[in-house]
């Protein structure tokens, strides 16, 4: 492990972030080997417009908020031969809402039966004959959901985070074993690996088109997202699940949450995950929770460059979600377009004439789930995803904290975000937000 000063020490150790667990080596090599820019990088093939058809795909969905009532709809949108067939949330009202838009839209009807409310909901409906999991609850959740799936022998589309820890990242790791072990499938929420013009894009970027990389910078400056304020008569568990994007424990703050998606490109396109990070962050406006509101971060990458981002969650404030790869050559939004070094545009990503638009990457990465099951070219993204969910857990560390984490620091650590048990009642997390460092007497 990387040696720190005692100050550092002292100041992790209080937050509960070193542990005390010896590293797996498998682990650490997955998480650290840093590819020889080089090597010859095989070109990545977009998936097909259309689905296979095959025999009915039946789907379940545990986590019926916005985010999972949308993919329970993309899934549907996906293929042919395809349905939404049980349902399972910790509340009924937000069950039964799903319930109407998904009648309403696509005339799927989700007998009582069917219908989980619960903690063990999740449990219930994995026991039915699903044969794939939808997994969009608050991020909290995932690892022990996306073990029981994959126990239970089904396919698994899982919402990105897949973890607010590092405990719950490693459990992530070892449950994605079992599921190649068992042949399943595992598609990912980080939707952009599935669109078109990224694929194309960074088709490109691996060729040599830009040259060598040399750095990365990417923003998620937006504003403010939904917050919930408890209402007469709940719990604080009930407060806290219904206010969740605003608790840490539920969904490791917005860096986590959100920005992994601009993150989890920048790894992509420099094809490798930082080895260290310093972060700066605070709370300036967020009115409910334990979080931050901003943060900034400079990683080291394994091979020394460096690639900069920064968040941000506050109206009133310049917007920019935008990622970018410079290299010897050139730069790329990494979106649709790559340029030369004073800006002239050498290639950009057009559909043709006579193609259509390119589907929406949110119904394309469901279709290429349920191709990859139909035609036993198996896929599975979950320890990907889970590099790319480290990456923003040790920004956050290294904001709440004030010091400088390691990658494998951050695979040794013991923190589990949360309570050990859930019911509803008191839950004991302080609205407070972390404070970085320390402050000399007066």
């Amino acid at each position: 492990m990387t040696d720190l000063n005692d100050e550092k020490k002292m100041d992790l150790t209080r937050r509960g972030f070193i542990g005390t667990a010896a590293l797996a080596g498998a682990v650490l090599a997955a998480c650290t080997s840093a590819p020889e820019q080089t090597v010859t990088v095989p070109k990545l093939t977009p998936g097909p417009e259309d689905a296979p058809d095959g025999p009915t795909l039946k789907a379940g969905l545990i986590g019926c908020g916005g985010r999972g009532t949308g993919a329970a709809g993309n899934f549907l949108e996906a293929g042919p031969n395809v349905e939404i067939t049980a349902l399972a949330d910790l509340f009924d009202d937000r069950l039964q809402r799903c319930r109407e838009r998904l009648n309403e839209k696509y005339g799927t009807e989700v007998s009582d039966d069917r219908c989980f409310v619960g903690w063990d909901a999740y449990q219930q409906l994995i026991a039915t004959d699903v044969d794939i999991v939808i997994q969009a609850t608050p991020p909290h959740f995932r690892p022990d959901h996306f073990k029981a799936a994959v126990e239970a022998r089904k396919h698994v589309f899982m919402e990105k985070p897949v973890a607010v820890d590092p405990v719950g990242a490693r459990s992530i790791m070892e449950t994605a074993e079992k599921a190649d072990a068992f042949e399943l499938c595992v598609v990912t929420g980080t939707q952009f690996r599935h669109q078109k013009s990224f694929i194309e894009t960074y088709n490109r970027v691996a060729d040599g088109m830009i040259g060598d990389i040399v750095a990365g910078r990417g923003y998620s400056l937006r504003g403010q997202l939904w917050y919930r304020v408890p209402e007469e008569g709940q719990s604080e568990m009930e407060a806290m699940l219904r206010d969740w994007v605003n608790w840490n424990w539920l969904s490791g703050d917005h860096i986590v949450e959100q920005h992994i998606h601009g993150l989890d490109v920048l790894f992509w396109f420099t094809r490798q995950f930082p080895a260290k990070a310093v972060a700066t962050g605070g709370r300036a406006r967020r009115v409910t929770g334990d979080q931050y509101d901003f943060f900034s971060v400079d990683y080291e990458m394994e091979n020394g460059i460096h690639v900069n981002t920064m968040c941000r969650q506050i109206d009133g404030c310049t917007n920019n979600i935008s990622r970018w790869v410079m290299g010897t050559k050139g730069y790329t939004n990494c979106e649709d377009t790559i340029y030369s070094p004073s800006g002239e545009v050498l290639w950009t990503y057009k559909t043709g004439d006579n193609e259509p638009e390119d589907k929406s990457p949110y119904v394309q990465e469901h279709t290429d789930l349920i191709t990859a099951i139909r035609t036993g070219n198996r896929i599975n993204e979950a320890v990907t995803t889970t590099k790319s969910t480290l990456g923003a857990i040790m920004a956050r560390e290294s904001a709440y904290t004030g010091v400088e984490v390691s990658m494998e620091e951050l695979l040794q650590s013991q923190m589990r975000l949360g309570p050990t048990e859930y019911a509803f009642g008191p839950v004991g997390i302080e609205a407070k937000a972390p404070v970085p460092g320390t402050q000399k007497d007066a």
